[in-house]
């Protein structure tokens, strides 16, 4: 039986054996990461509506830029239900070992959510199913805003 994490607007449901961390930022943005048994993560942080998610999927992998001599980016856009997710699939070396993260990012009628979710090779490989059911269940329960909202 999943979990289910409910607060401050994030709402979506994940393995009861992950770790759940929240974040939240003076930037006015809420986040949280929930980590696999073996450490691989996935994340989900809202920004406000206005928030380019153009700009803060190029501002992850600039950050990954900076932190990974070695990262390799590819255009990885998604659709969930009926929303189009921007973002990119990275790979990295890390002790010696191979890694992978995704950024995606959405506007929707709440604000622009931002995944991100990372592991060693194996592990991501491993949890991709989960990482994206993690994110379909989060933005299942976005409300769509009526005329009357």
């Amino acid at each position: 039986m999943p979990a289910e994490y409910n607060n401050r607007g994030i709402r979506f449901q994940y393995p009861e054996n992950w770790r759940v961390e929240e974040d939240d930022l003076w930037t006015g943005r809420h986040s949280v990461t929930v980590y696999s048994p073996e450490g691989a993560f996935w994340s989900v942080s809202v920004h406000p509506r206005d928030t380019d998610p153009h700009k803060l999927a190029d501002a992850a992998v600039q950050a990954m830029r900076q932190e990974y001599d070695t990262l390799e980016v590819e255009s990885s856009p998604v659709t969930i239900g009926n929303r189009q997710l921007i973002g990119y699939e990275m790979n990295f070396f890390h002790l010696d070992l191979i890694c992978t993260a995704q950024v995606h990012c959405v506007r929707t009628e709440q604000g622009t959510y931002v995944f991100f979710a990372q592991g060693w090779d194996r592990e991501f490989e491993k949890y991709a199913a989960v990482f994206q059911a993690m994110t379909t269940s989060c933005l299942s329960y976005v409300k769509k805003l009526s005329y009357w909202d």
